[in-house]
């Protein structure tokens, strides 16, 4: 069963918001789904709150996505993350199993 690694980012100053989006766009996102080996990235900010982030991380297998969460390379992008932006971004991370999907 496929299943999604959700990363959801709260950046609460409007300023950091457009540093934010180029250096997830540029940097993280790209070095996520290297680290993590992950089948597919996409992301993107909520309508209803402007200081809303998700991204989500797609795997074939639950398995895969819960892995992650002990290993060396989250704790590198958690490392870098906490580095560029400190406490002025919080975040959490929750797992999806894709119960069903449907393609049109």
């Amino acid at each position: 069963m496929a299943a999604y690694l959700v990363v959801r980012a709260v950046v609460a100053d409007p300023a950091d918001r457009t540093p934010f989006d180029h250096w997830y766009r540029t940097e993280h996102l790209p070095d996520a789904v290297k680290a993590f080996k992950a089948l597919s990235a996409m992301r993107g900010w909520s309508t209803l709150d402007p200081a809303v982030h998700t991204a989500y991380y797609r795997f074939d297998t639950l398995a895969e996505v819960e892995a992650i969460g002990s290993s060396p390379a989250i704790a590198a992008l958690i490392a870098e993350f906490d580095r560029v932006w400190g406490n002025r971004v919080v975040r959490t991370r929750d797992i999806l199993p894709i119960a069903d999907e449907l393609k049109g």
